[in-house]
């Protein structure tokens, strides 16, 4: 097959801009080269699945307190938090468990029934170790053996559409966590901001942006992924300061957290074809001075709490029934409180699964096994009953609506736990 040419001004072009083929956007920690090629299709799901890990091992029984059970009371003479009648008290959710009281801004999401709980979950790993149960989860695996793709990747990929969108995956923060390991159209930005043409190219953006709309008006996929991603552009450029402005009444925490959920929001509102949204939370190793309804674990919880909160106002009723939010850790903590008032490593943890419509909200799911001695499992950690892998993947069929679970999670015997609804 004879050598194909390309026409001295197109080839000038991309010589001058010094880019490849597609290498013509600044995005700083990825390049759109990556992009899935693929016919456009016109089933683009119009839901949005947000992620929010908890690195460092969230400490479950902190977030979701089971103040109803003595034990927990007997194992943490420091830091367990109070009964709801006392100051500082937990925020009750039925006469056993009750949320943290820095979690408060959650409270009315669970009472309107769009925010379910789902303790004594996690995965197989028993080591113990972050990174070995943070790639286990990110992975969407029970334990080491299984695909070394992140369940994400491994859900857009399997997913019975297509979508061109450049920000089809985003990462809100400094890098693609490994959840979206293997997905081609995965992004990590800070700020929509990050999302532009080079400024000091010879031609300038608008007239590089000319001379880009000419060199990708085929028809071929390479044409149509080009002016899709120009056409994202053009989007983002045209946001006026007011529409960049998060709701009023939205009142997100100054961390990176709080500011990820307001980008995340900014890009859903925009249109720009966001599916996949993911965020990092940090700072829940609490092995020392952990602290009770005030202190460090409390001051994470306070920005999560608020961010959530705002994030769902933000939004809007129509946009939050079209998102769900899932929010989860590696693993929980020792159920006995240690020597520097912090707690150990443990096993099973708490998630959080919110939204609009369609969530089973207003309750705790899951089977409790209890804090008796007799019922923890390991040096004395609370015991999973519930896989992780069944909650993230009813949230993939019944709300996302990929049905291919076992595409994603290949060696998952799914059981559903009626956290959402179909």
């Amino acid at each position: 097959m004879p050598e194909r040419i390309l026409n001295p001004g197109r080839r000038k072009l991309i010589a001058t801009a010094g880019l490849s083929a597609l290498g013509w956007l600044v995005r700083p920690k990825t390049a759109l080269a990556g992009i899935a090629i693929s016919p456009r299709q016109s089933s683009r799901p119009d839901h949005v699945l947000v992620t929010v890990f908890l690195r460092g091992g969230a400490d479950g029984l902190s977030l979701v307190v089971p103040y109803g059970d003595d034990h927990y009371y007997r194992s943490r003479p420091t830091l367990a938090i109070a009964t709801p009648s006392r100051s500082g008290g937990v925020i009750p959710l039925d006469n056993y468990f009750g949320l943290h009281p820095a979690l408060a801004p959650l409270k009315p999401l669970y009472d309107a029934g769009q925010m379910a709980i789902v303790h004594a979950c996690g995965s197989g790993d028993q080591t113990r170790s972050h990174f070995e149960a943070m790639a286990t989860m990110e992975r969407g695996i029970n334990c080491e053996t299984g695909p070394a793709s992140g369940w994400l990747a491994r859900h857009l990929e399997s997913a019975p559409w297509h979508n061109e969108s450049p920000l089809r995956a985003v990462a809100l923060g400094s890098l693609v966590p490994d959840s979206l390991r293997g997905a081609p159209t995965a992004t990590a930005l800070s700020s929509v901001n990050d999302y532009r043409l080079k400024a000091n190219l010879p031609l300038g953006s608008s007239g590089f942006a000319r001379e880009l709309q000419g060199l990708y008006g085929g028809i071929d996929p390479l044409g149509i992924a080009g002016r899709e991603a120009l056409s994202l552009l053009r989007r983002l450029e045209a946001l006026t300061p007011a529409e960049k402005l998060p709701r009023s009444g939205s009142h997100y925490s100054t961390d990176a957290l709080g500011e990820g959920l307001r980008q995340a929001a900014l890009l859903i509102k925009s249109d720009n074809g966001v599916e996949v949204a993911c965020l990092d939370h940090n700072g829940f190793d609490t092995h020392v001075a952990q602290g009770g309804s005030i202190g460090p674990l409390a001051s994470q919880l306070t920005s999560l709490g608020q961010s959530l909160a705002s994030f769902a106002h933000d939004l809007g009723e129509t946009l939050w029934n079209k998102t769900t939010v899932v929010v989860l850790s590696e693993f929980g903590r020792r159920v006995e409180e240690n020597s520097g008032a912090g707690t150990d490593h443990g096993r099973a943890g708490a998630m959080f699964v919110l939204g609009g419509k369609g969530i089973a909200g207003g309750k705790v799911h899951g089977q409790w096994p209890g804090l008796a001695p007799a019922m923890l499992e390991g040096p004395g950690d609370l015991r999973v009953t519930t896989d992780y892998r069944n909650v993230l993947g009813e949230v993939l069929q019944n709300r996302v609506r990929n049905t291919r679970l076992a595409s994603v999670f290949p060696e998952l015997s799914y059981k559903p736990l009626g956290v959402t609804t179909a």
